[in-house]
């Protein structure tokens, strides 16, 4: 398989950004590094281009320097935008972080329209649409290449379902439990029914477990205490899933990873599930499977607030200019 991936981050510069670079710079999957912000990227493209990995590592600063930046790239990564501060929703971050996507996703559009698009910047719910809607535009809409990153609910899920059900000695990443919906709140829905290795929870614990799942990230949120939202987690489970992709690209066959994409399989038009990865992204949705009664109620409570996120995205894009 070739080890010759050209990524690009843009927002490299900040919480996620750095360590999801720092991550990026070294796995052999990646050839090239282009890393794009506002501020401080020259700074950070030096202090990588130290590390003896393969990798070239570029910075480029300013929106002058951004379409040097995407040209050529297979994957670009967007964690630019704002994090949330303590009391904040996702979607108190709208309005900054709509604006930041819909001026990135637009370059993306116009110089490296083929790339598959991994968008970190919250709320997803909403920056997806977005997206999507910023291609359609530009007359490049592919939406086997655009993807909303969820798999830090997949990472957090098995972390604590193994802290629940794993002996110590054994590891957490063995346990897959797939994560389905959206990525806020109530539209975060743990599938613990279908995690690998199976496990059974009594009702209270599973509601509990659920509601820690749904509500993690407001957990780091207070945790930090004015300081930031999730960085280190988000830059391990965005990097996880560049590397999931650039392998299914490569042409590894059954490479699976759950994430935010225009989706058939419910009334939502985007909604998250397992997807099989391959060449040209998106090689199959898998669907929701199997489920319980607790998690098809979950579904059904989900719907309202994930149309509305849709929408607002949506609405967003046909009036940006």
């Amino acid at each position: 398989s070739q080890h010759n991936a050209k990524v690009a981050v843009l927002g490299a510069s900040g919480g996620i950004g750095q360590p999801l670079s720092l991550l990026l710079k070294n796995s052999p999957l990646v050839s090239r590094l282009s890393l794009y912000d506002i501020a401080h990227t020259p700074g950070v493209a030096a202090d990588l281009s130290h590390i003896e990995t393969r990798a070239s590592v570029k910075g480029f600063l300013g929106p002058e320097q951004l379409p040097e930046c995407l040209k050529g790239c297979d994957v670009v990564v967007i964690p630019a935008g704002v994090p949330r501060k303590p009391g904040m929703t996702r979607d108190d971050l709208f309005n900054t972080n709509a604006s930041i996507v819909a001026t990135l996703t637009s370059a993306c559009a116009k110089h490296c329209p083929e790339a598959m698009i991994c968008i970190i910047s919250n709320p997803v719910n909403s920056t997806i649409p977005i997206t999507s809607e910023v291609f359609k535009k530009h007359g490049v809409y592919n939406p086997n290449r655009i993807f909303g990153v969820t798999t830090l609910d997949i990472v957090r899920a098995n972390t604590f379902v193994a802290e629940l059900k794993v002996s110590h000695s054994d590891d957490p990443a063995r346990v897959s439990v797939p994560v389905i919906g959206g990525h806020a709140g109530k539209t975060i829905i743990p599938l613990i029914s279908q995690c690998t290795p199976k496990v059974e929870f009594p009702q209270d614990q599973l509601e509990k477990l659920t509601g820690r799942i749904q509500e993690a990230g407001t957990e780091v949120v207070k945790a930090k205490a004015g300081a930031g939202s999730a960085t280190l987690s988000m830059a391990y489970a965005g990097a996880r899933f560049v590397f999931s992709l650039v392998d299914a690209m490569n042409g590894k066959e059954g490479v699976i990873e759950c994430a935010f994409v225009r989706s058939e399989e419910t009334e939502s038009p985007y909604f998250s599930t397992p997807l099989l990865l391959g060449k040209n992204g998106i090689e199959k949705n898998l669907g929701i499977g199997k489920i319980s009664p607790f998690e098809e109620k979950m579904v059904t409570e989900a719907m309202a607030e994930l149309k509305a996120s849709i929408k607002k995205g949506e609405e967003f894009a046909k009036n940006f200019k």
